[in-house]
């Protein structure tokens, strides 16, 4: 039986939902589950696939709307940011043995 939570591999993923545009024209989105690389599209149509990073250089912009302390992660190719997906664990804190 397949988890509700994640897409099966015969479903087209869903797309991460724009949350924001900055002044400069940066999209700020949310992640969907499981999400490793950007599912941004360019003029043509193609994806970006960069791999999402995470991000500490956020200016005061970023910080004014989601937060001091948010979880913010950038895409490696075309800089879109993306905010964490709130039905999964933050990654954030110190690895407890």
């Amino acid at each position: 039986m397949a988890n509700p939570r994640y897409s099966s591999p015969t479903e087209p993923p869903p797309e991460a939902p724009v949350v924001a545009t900055l002044r400069d024209g940066t999209k700020v989105k949310a992640r969907i589950p499981r999400m490793r690389a950007c599912n941004e599209k360019d003029d043509k149509g193609k994806l970006c696939v960069g791999h999402l990073k995470r991000f500490y250089g956020v200016g005061p912009e970023v910080t004014g709307q989601f937060g001091v302390d948010v979880e913010i992660y950038r895409c490696e190719k075309c800089r879109t940011l993306y905010l964490p997906n709130p039905e999964e664990e933050p990654r954030t804190g110190t690895l407890s043995w």
